[in-house]
């Protein structure tokens, strides 16, 4: 899910057609036809960049819009997103696509419990195109395994990816640790918020919206390295009330206290199948950790966005988003003694009666 999307290049009628041509390959999950595709791109001189950003990362987009519409399950957008991964791959080891590395050194991951791989390994491949050595490390890095590899790796950048927000925490801990080496950290992906405004909050050296601009950004000016062994310290004041750290701690006590109030409050969670009642569970657990991570961002914007999308995903699906008030008013009551955390959830119960989703009524 994505908080923003960048602005896109104008393309070409050409690209357009490839790219639709792709896309039918990809919803029909034929992966043969995906990679003959892309693969007859290269044999005809298409730039392997463009193939890659222009071609399969538009396709990875709009898989991710007609899962969000409900168009798609979530089985076939996953079976959408290892197919191009597969283009990706053979995209890679295309002769078109052999560069020699003329740069420095650069590790790509994906921040730990983030397994959102394809942006990280589109960027991975855009910078060995421009010239950099690159080690990707893929998909769900823990710190503790990012900072060994740094230690024998002498890489010159860290690029860290995220795509879910509520992985922020998690960054900030990466990001401060990479640096304490004194190897400076490019962060991206929708996780870092609207023009980046949380790699800026969470000290990230150089934040872009998307693979080009990355490696553009690098090719201009390589950031700068920090002190190594100087811990960086990057001030979050709000976090001294606690507020984050007891929502965080006390996650599976409040989904089940706010999903039996439920019961009560939303009598027609009385009817649900198990199958409806697990759903219900799993939401109201997104909106803790989504509660949470705006609490250590101190953004209640954050959260009014994530409790709006929830809405039109469930009413996508024909689910009524009635229940979100209740759950949000029922959490309100088990942390009354909580300042910040009252003002965040009356700020998404606002946002809930304050705009209906006939947008997304319209689209399912």
């Amino acid at each position: 899910m994505s908080m923003s999307t960048p602005p896109r290049r104008p393309r070409s009628a050409r690209t357009e057609r490839e790219t639709e041509l792709l896309w039918r390959a990809v919803s029909a999950a034929d992966e043969y036809a995906a990679t003959e595709l892309v693969l007859r791109l290269l044999d005809e001189e298409t730039d392997p960049e463009s193939v890659l950003l222009d071609v399969i990362a538009v396709v990875q987009g709009r898989v991710g819009e007609e899962w969000a519409a409900n168009r798609i399950s979530v089985a076939q957008e996953h079976a959408a997103t290892a197919i191009n991964d597969r283009a990706v791959a053979a995209v890679s080891v295309h002769p078109a696509a052999r560069t020699r590395a003329t740069r420095g050194r650069i590790t790509v991951a994906c921040v730990d419990g983030d397994w959102h791989g394809l942006p990280a390994r589109l960027l991975a491949e855009t910078l060995k195109l421009r010239g950099w050595q690159v080690d990707y490390l893929g998909a769900q890095v823990p710190t503790p395994h990012l900072i060994a590899h740094l230690h024998s790796a002498r890489a010159d950048v860290v690029a860290l990816s995220s795509s879910i927000a509520t992985r922020l925490p998690t960054a900030h801990a990466a990001i401060t640790a990479c640096q304490a080496l004194g190897v400076p950290v490019l962060v991206g992906g929708a996780a870092f918020g609207p023009d980046g405004r949380y790699a800026k909050l969470l000290g990230a050296d150089v934040w872009a919206p998307d693979a080009r601009t990355a490696a553009d950004q690098l090719a201009e000016s390589a950031p700068r390295r920090p002190d190594s062994g100087q811990q960086p310290f990057h001030d979050l004041p709000h976090l001294a009330d606690q507020e984050y750290t007891m929502v965080a701690r006390d996650n599976t006590s409040l989904v089940r206290s706010v999903f039996t109030g439920l019961e009560d409050a939303f009598p027609s969670m009385r009817t649900y199948s198990d199958l409806q009642r697990e759903r219900t569970a799993e939401d109201l657990a997104h909106i803790v950790e989504f509660l949470a991570t705006a609490l250590y961002l101190d953004d209640e914007e954050l959260f009014t966005w994530f409790i709006a999308w929830t809405g039109q995903i469930l009413e996508a699906r024909g689910v009524p988003a009635d229940s979100l008030p209740p759950a949000l008013d029922l959490l309100a009551r088990e942390l009354k003694e909580f300042p910040r955390a009252s003002r965040i959830l009356r700020a998404g119960t606002h946002t809930l009666t304050a705009a209906p989703f006939t947008a997304a009524r319209n689209t399912a």
